[in-house]
């Protein structure tokens, strides 16, 4: 009976530092973000390729809880706005930091 608990112990242990492990902090995200985060970032890609006005394979896309990074060099300002603009729309997005430059 004492093994029993012994082992339940250490099996319950070990499920705690599973689940805390997969936990989100300020600066980690949880599996589940990542998940969400990796399809953000996808959806803004796909939506930035669709648009003809942009060249997509200058314009760099990264997504952290939501919060989507555009970076790289664009024809110009409207482009710049351009580019915010489909990434904004995109389901999930809770802001954008903008950090595209004019060539």
């Amino acid at each position: 009976m004492k093994q029993l608990k012994y082992i339940s112990t250490i099996i319950l242990a070990v499920m705690l530092a599973t689940v805390l492990g997969c936990a989100s902090t300020a600066k980690h995200e949880g599996t589940g973000e990542f998940i969400d985060d990796t399809m953000i970032t996808t959806k803004v890609k796909a939506a930035i390729f669709n648009e003809s006005s942009l060249k997509s394979a200058e314009i760099n896309v990264e997504t952290f809880k939501g919060v989507v990074q555009l970076s790289g060099f664009v024809h110009d300002k409207a482009d710049i706005n351009k580019a915010a603009e489909l990434a904004r729309q995109v389901k999930g997005v809770t802001s954008v930091k903008n950090d595209l430059m004019p060539k």
